[in-house]
């Protein structure tokens, strides 16, 4: 009969894949609603609703030292989820949903620049695959997919810088708190711009459920939950259910945009899901292994 923590690391893991499905569903629902409303405009009311919820999870725990490197952490989370927006305006949910899957690559690449962490020869090869992936993805779209799987690149190469300056500089914070600061800088930029850049109005009916969506399930919710299985499973078991991301993007797309991909596109997805996943799994895999050999020799 499974242990107590297998039954409740089982859960944390169900609770983990419900949020990265909620995360592919969206790119779907953000799609539709940023047809009919602004980008800056949908990202400042989002992320308002969401730092409203958070507020009142965290209200207690908040302090001014946590504030200052959830707002700085949280401008590079703003500039990856504005590309990514902006990205979605001129390509496919599915499209989106994959590329912005190469985060999970930038982040050793980063870690490598600013902190001087080594890179294995796979990583590099799994960069290379991914590279030539996203070629063959948008191979044969439109010129106007093009650019819009271009910004999803660049909001994945921020999803990454983001990920390595928190791992870094999330000690010492309470998670909660920290992230409710990062949704708070969303907000503050977001609404900052939106006058600047876009017509100011109150979103129709289909955009406030697709606010209340992206804003409660897809942000403060998903957010609380990756806190709290981040606190209790490990960082690498983690990252490797995150990246299903993709494939539940490319899920939704198929089934509720009418997104269908060519045999090269196909192939273009797959390399990158292969990039992806060899990139977290090989090593946890190597790491696995080494403990067992080291209990052995013990």
């Amino acid at each position: 009969m499974p242990s107590r923590r297998t039954l409740r690391n089982l859960g944390l893991t169900l609770l983990l894949v419900g949020v990265t499905a909620i995360w592919g569903w969206t790119f779907v629902v953000v799609d539709r609603a940023i047809k009919a409303y602004g980008v800056l405009g949908f990202l400042a009311v989002r992320f308002t609703i969401a730092t409203l919820v958070m507020l009142g999870l965290s209200w207690r725990r908040l302090t001014m030292r946590t504030l200052r490197t959830g707002a700085a952490i949280g401008v590079v989370l703003a500039v990856a989820y504005f590309f990514q927006t902006l990205g979605l305006r001129y390509t496919t949910p599915t499209n989106c949903g994959l590329v912005t899957g190469l985060f999970i690559l930038f982040v050793p690449l980063f870690d490598r620049v600013l902190y001087g962490v080594r890179i294995g020869r796979l990583l590099w090869l799994a960069v290379a695959a991914s590279l030539l992936g996203m070629l063959l993805l948008v191979g044969e779209s439109p010129k106007a997919l093009r650019i819009g799987d271009g910004l999803t690149a660049v909001a994945a190469a921020c999803f990454g810088l983001h990920i390595s300056l928190l791992s870094r500089h999330s000690r010492g914070h309470r998670p909660l708190a920290l992230a409710t600061f990062q949704m708070m800088a969303i907000a503050v930029l977001a609404g900052a711009a939106w006058p600047a850049f876009e017509q100011v109005a109150l979103p129709s009916t289909d955009v406030w459920i697709a606010l209340l969506i992206t804003g409660v399930l897809a942000s403060a919710l998903a957010f609380y939950i990756q806190t709290l299985v981040q606190s209790r499973l490990p960082a690498l078991r983690a990252g490797i259910i995150i990246t299903a991301e993709p494939m539940f993007a490319a899920l939704f797309g198929y089934l509720l945009a009418g997104d269908r991909l060519t045999a090269r596109q196909v192939c273009g997805a797959v390399l990158l899901m292969a990039a992806i996943l060899t990139s977290e799994i090989v090593p946890a895999w190597q790491k696995a292994r080494g403990s067992r050999m080291g209990q052995v020799e013990r």
